[in-house]
């Protein structure tokens, strides 16, 4: 007899989820404006609806809520740009692909973005290191996709023009949404990553 795996989330499960992203969001949005520094867990409370005691039923206390944000958004981008490589035996493909996944992600995460630049290193070192590890893996992906493209080039220069490509595509929050932002993104990191 088989078991069955996949049980059926109940409505306290789908609610407190809903909270604990609407908590995220919420560090997100106000540690982009202000700073981590800046940020009471009353703030991130009342920025979610909830009083700033309720946040402590989803996180133990500030660190945790940056920690999660970033450990979230880094392993969301490895899980992520692997999907995109399974998906696809083309180099050249799956090199567009991966810019299109950076560019969406950077597109609809500016505000984590602006936290990472700014934050990471308010993280205790532990989840410092995960996240570090997790954007490392994410880099190494780039890497093998670009190293089946130029197999004559170092892994080392290779890994230089993913982070270029990186530092122009996570530009997006400093140079706003105006239309066309993402396809003028798209064509600039791909340009640059084929040069």
């Amino acid at each position: 007899m088989a078991v069955a795996t996949d049980i059926p989330e109940t409505p306290r499960a789908r609610a407190k989820a809903d909270r604990r992203r609407a908590l995220l969001a919420a560090a997100a949005r106000l540690f982009a404006e202000r700073g981590f520094d800046r940020v009471s867990m009353e703030d991130l409370g009342s920025a979610a609806g909830v009083s700033g005691p309720a946040v402590y039923r989803h996180f133990p206390g500030k660190q945790s809520v940056l920690a999660a944000l970033l450990t979230d958004v880094s392993q969301g981008l490895f899980d992520g740009g692997s999907t995109v490589i399974d998906e696809e035996t083309d180099a050249a493909v799956s090199l567009r692909a991966l810019v299109t996944f950076h560019v969406a992600f950077a597109m609809a995460n500016a505000n984590v973005i602006r936290v990472q630049d700014r934050d990471l290193e308010s993280l205790a070192d532990p989840e410092q290191r995960q996240v570090r590890a997790l954007q490392r893996n994410y880099v190494e992906l780039w890497v093998g996709v670009l190293a089946r493209l130029n197999p004559e080039t170092s892994a080392a220069a290779l890994r230089v023009k993913a982070h270029a490509a990186f530092g122009l595509i996570n530009s997006t929050p400093h140079s706003g949404h105006s239309a066309g932002t993402g396809q003028i993104l798209e064509a600039m990191a791909w340009a640059g990553l084929r040069a």
